[in-house]
Parts: C-alpha cells; sequence; structure tokens
C-alpha cells in the first residue's frame, strides 16, 4: 500500500500514505460515510510529493487524478450512503490564467461524480466574512478601492460549500435518530423556551427544540458556523511551509456526521490533514478511518486523537 506510518486501534486506523495506493485495499460496499476536503485543485500546494494531488501541473490534471479516488469512493461505500466533500470556487489569475475572474470547482466534481456513478444529493453553503477574506488574501475584486475605481470588477466573498452525493443503491441500513436531534453545533443560541423539551419523552415528531436544530442544518445557507472552532494545527506545518493549513470546522463535520451516519458506521477521510473528520468520528463513536500523505499532518493527527483519548468525557 505504500503505508510510511499507521496507528490502528478499536476506534480508529490512520494511514501516512496516499489515498489512491492504500483505498484499493479496502473492501467493496464497507464505508457508511465519507468527509473530506480535497486539494482545490493547483491553488495551494501542501507539500512536494508528486503523489500529492496539489502538485498537479493543471486543473485538467488535477482531475485526472482525482477520478482514481471517486472511482474507489464508488466502491467502497455502502449503498445509498453519502460522500461530502468541501469545496469552493477557485480565483484564476491574470499571471496565471490569463484571467481575474472564478472557476467552479465545485460543479466541476458534481460532474465527476455523476461521471462515475454517484448521484448528485444536495449542496450546503457556508457563509464566510467577506472583510477577512479581503484581509487574508489581498483579492482585488474585495478591496474597497475597486468600488470607487471602477465597480464592474468587484465581486461577492467566496463562500465554502459542502457538496453531497449518494451511491445510487437503496440504503438497507437506515440512519435513524430514535431521540430526535440533541445536540446542536453552531453560534447561534438554542431559544430558552425550547429547554422544557430536553430529554423529551413524548413523541419525537412534536419535539420543537429538536425542529429548531433541523431547521439550522436545513437551511441551505449556514450562517452559523464558527470560523475559529478548529482543531489545533500550527504544529502540522512545516518549517519551510509557504502555504496555509486550514482545517474544516468542526462545527460543520458534526453537522454532516449526524446527517449522513450512524454509531454503527465506518467513516472514512481519504484527505485527513490533521485529523478534524476522524477526531469528530470517533468523539461520536464511530469507526473512523484517515488516510493522510504528509508526514507532519499525521503526526499532527496524533496529537489530536490523543487529547481526545484523554477526555474523561470520551473514554
Amino acid at each position: 500500500m505504500g503505508v510510511k506510518n499507521q496507528k490502528v486501534t478499536s476506534k480508529f486506523a490512520i494511514y501516512n500514505g496516499d489515498c489512491c495506493e492504500v483505498l484499493p485495499s479496502f473492501p467493496d460496499n464497507s464505508v457508511g460515510f465519507s468527509l473530506f476536503s480535497p486539494p482545490f485543485a493547483d491553488l495551494y500546494s501542501y507539500s512536494d510529493d508528486e503523489r500529492d494531488m496539489s502538485n498537479s501541473s493543471s486543473y485538467e490534471e488535477f482531475f485526472e487524478h482525482f477520478r482514481f479516488l471517486a472511482v474507489e469512493l464508488n466502491r467502497v461505500m455502502m449503498p445509498g450512503r453519502i460522500v461530502a466533500i468541501h469545496c469552493m470556487d477557485l480565483p484564476t489569475f491574470k499571471s496565471r490564467d490569463e484571467v481575474i475572474g472564478l472557476r467552479d470547482f465545485p460543479g466541476d466534481i458534481v460532474k465527476l461524480f455523476q461521471d462515475v456513478g454517484f448521484t448528485y444529493h444536495s449542496r450546503h453553503c457556508i457563509w464566510k466574512d467577506p472583510l477577512i477574506a479581503a484581509t487574508r488574501t489581498k483579492a482585488i475584486g474585495l478591496a474597497h478601492k475597486k468600488i470607487v475605481k471602477d465597480s464592474a470588477l468587484c465581486r461577492m466573498g467566496i463562500p465554502d460549500y459542502i457538496v453531497a452525493f449518494r451511491k445510487e443503491v437503496e440504503n438497507t441500513i437506515p440512519i435513524k435518530h430514535i431521540e430526535a436531534l440533541i445536540e446542536y453545533h453552531g453560534e447561534r443560541d438554542v431559544p430558552a423556551n425550547l429547554s422544557q423539551y430536553e430529554g423529551w419523552k413524548g413523541s419525537q415528531a412534536k419535539n420543537k427544540r429538536s425542529h429548531w436544530i433541523w431547521q439550522q442544518y436545513a437551511s441551505p445557507v449556514w450562517f452559523d458556523i464558527r470560523a475559529t472552532n478548529v482543531l489545533s494545527y500550527r504544529r502540522g506545518r512545516e518549517p519551510d511551509d509557504q502555504k496555509h493549513i486550514c482545517p474544516l470546522q468542526l462545527d460543520v463535520i458534526e453537522r454532516c456526521m449526524m446527517l449522513w451516519s450512524t454509531k454503527s458506521d465506518t467513516f472514512l477521510t481519504p484527505f485527513m490533514g490533521v485529523g478534524s473528520e476522524v477526531y469528530v468520528a470517533v468523539k461520536n463513536h464511530r469507526k473512523a478511518i484517515g488516510i493522510e500523505l504528509k508526514s507532519s499532518y499525521y503526526r499532527q493527527t496524533l496529537r489530536n486523537l490523543k487529547s481526545l483519548r484523554e477526555d474523561p468525557r470520551f473514554t
């Protein structure tokens, strides 16, 4: 499998290797849910490894590489289950692309996954603060001076998306919520008048607290994600790294985990990063599998999982 390192326990298995080399060893129809943030084509480069998809020489080459993973995901997913992908529209640059604009990266992912046999299931838009984005990226389209000079070049902030796909066979193991929705993950406060429904023993169809949580999660735009609610990641950065590490927010992972998996599932993330998705899966009593090519990210995942194992709430 070309694995440089691994850690296998009764609760998780994580591998320091290339997902395209590791996944073929997994059995068919064995994964209940998969969530990941792939490299955003050639926007960022995470390592010098030639197997790293972020090192593709072109946008088209990235998708040739990504197709291998999509095919394997269709094979290993259980019937009727979901693969959820974190992505965004990608900026184009005059120096590289000859034009300043946006590329529909989520749309191209949809086309690819439909092509290998998945059904396009849903898309959630995750709001991001345009002022923070302008400060961080120095994007000309977000600069206020463009309003003054020529607002034809102004654009909106680029949101994140969770694009979900379903393996189009009947789901034989339903994802049930017998006690309805109990936990809310986000920056809002659950209305105080709904506290009477905590531990509700009546018909869960009438659990108004669960209804409120569901309304937040079912919204096509998630305005209430806490941008800084992420795992520790700074020690995963190597001294010569020039690009950022941007772990997926835990609120997003918690919601997806609740919506599309159950405690009996095996969870998979083929781009583990610093272990955010594996961390949430283990915390929620799923058996988690993570694959990560970059050794420093793999080591940071071990540290994050160690902190979880030492937390008495989750032992």
